[in-house]
């Protein structure tokens, strides 16, 4: 791993996904978040805040070991326990059915076999478990769209490996949850092209 990746890559996006409206989209997704929970790409842990205090545990996973010194703060100033890992999605050692909730925010972009990612959060979640989720992605307007696929390749360099024009829903709906509602919507103040929304959840 680089020193874009290790160092600037973990600054900036500490720096750009901090305050409104990030801060009201991460409280209106984790407000009902409950039990056990493990949450993929933890990054800087902007997450924590959000989190109700009363989770009986919180796994954070990571595998930028550059995002860990931001994280750490928000650590300490949590009333959460945390055990954090630096791990990738893709391969999970934790046992079949161990958890209540997964949550991942702005992440499946990122992840270069999302699929695989996928059927690990379905392995490790509870029967009834909830996956919640809220992640950009491919826009439902073709002009969007097109956009979003002329440049991908670049911003895949600059987001360090991020994506813009996956579909969530399909993704999701692709790894065998039995239920899954998605809610659509552009996030304010963010460029159409990185700002289309997936809010949703989907149990096991």
């Amino acid at each position: 791993m680089g020193f874009y990746s290790r160092v600037l890559f973990p600054w900036g996006m500490n720096w750009l996904m901090s305050g409104e409206p990030f801060d009201s989209a991460r409280a209106n997704l984790l407000n009902r978040v409950s039990g056990k929970v493990l949450e993929i790409g933890f990054g800087s842990g902007l997450n924590l805040p959000h989190y109700p205090h009363s989770l009986s545990a919180l796994t954070a996973i990571d595998p930028n070991p550059g995002m860990r010194r931001y994280a750490e703060a928000r650590m300490l100033q949590s009333p959460i326990k945390v055990e954090h890992c630096e791990l990738n999605g893709e391969a999970l050692p934790m046992a079949d059915a161990s958890f209540d909730t997964v949550v991942s925010t702005w992440t499946l972009c990122s992840i270069e076999h999302a699929e695989q990612a996928l059927a690990e959060i379905h392995r490790v979640l509870k029967p009834g478990g909830r996956f919640v989720f809220l992640e950009h992605g491919l826009s439902d307007e073709p002009g969007i769209q097109r956009w979003q696929h002329r440049l991908n390749p670049i911003q895949k360099v600059i987001g360090d490996g991020c994506n813009l024009n996956r579909n969530i829903r399909e993704l999701v709906a692709a790894a065998g949850f039995r239920s899954l509602e998605v809610e659509n919507f552009y996030l304010e103040k963010t460029p159409r092209l990185l700002g289309y929304m997936y809010r949703g959840e989907a149990l096991k």
